[in-house]
């Protein structure tokens, strides 16, 4: 019984320093370093609303923009409360089918060629807010099309929205979907 009072007592203070002292002291630190990443990374528009997060994949289906890679996440897509893939593997029927799905809807874009697995499987997370710039620059003919202005314009608009590897090694250059299309959305014909 004397070995309970003690094991309690330790209890209670490392709850009250390792869940609340600690994650208070961190949090604090990341809001007063890194105020935009530790609340999320949103983006807002110009009357300053939340309008979605440079870390988190949305969809866009219209041809006046940038694709993003698909999603397989539950429920509905780019479901930021349920990450993950859809775990089917290459043999699956249903999996085939959802893949031929999307490269036909490619091919009615106007794609040709070969269609990168990136535009047609999802990502582990199926959270992906990024597309390679090969990837971004396959889609530059049918947004200009549907947006009636030169694909020199769309092209713009992706180099400047390519984030390059981390400290120049780490990763691969990567394009923002999110920044792309509000970029877009900004160009008159």
């Amino acid at each position: 019984m004397k070995d309970i009072k003690p094991a309690i007592l330790l209890f209670i203070v490392f709850t009250v320093i390792c869940g609340g002292i600690y994650p208070a002291l961190v949090t604090s630190i990341a809001h007063a370093l890194f105020p935009d990443q530790s609340k999320g990374s949103f983006i807002h528009d110009k009357y300053g609303k939340e309008i979605g997060s440079s870390l988190i994949g949305q969809p866009f289906s219209d041809l006046k923009y940038l694709w993003p890679r698909p999603s397989a996440t539950a429920e509905f897509g780019y479901n930021s409360s349920a990450s993950g893939g859809s775990n089917s593997g290459p043999t699956n029927p249903d999996y085939l089918k959802t893949v031929a799905e999307r490269v036909k809807a490619l091919r009615d874009s106007g794609i040709t060629g070969p269609i990168p697995a990136e535009l047609v499987q999802a990502s582990a997370s199926g959270l992906d807010p990024h597309l390679s710039p090969q990837v971004a620059r396959l889609q530059v003919p049918r947004i200009a099309k549907a947006r009636g202005i030169p694909e020199t314009m769309v092209q713009k608009q992706i180099d400047a929205a390519t984030e390059q590897p981390q400290l120049g090694i780490l990763g691969a250059a990567r394009v923002n979907v999110l920044a792309v299309n509000l970029k877009l959305d900004t160009l008159t014909p």
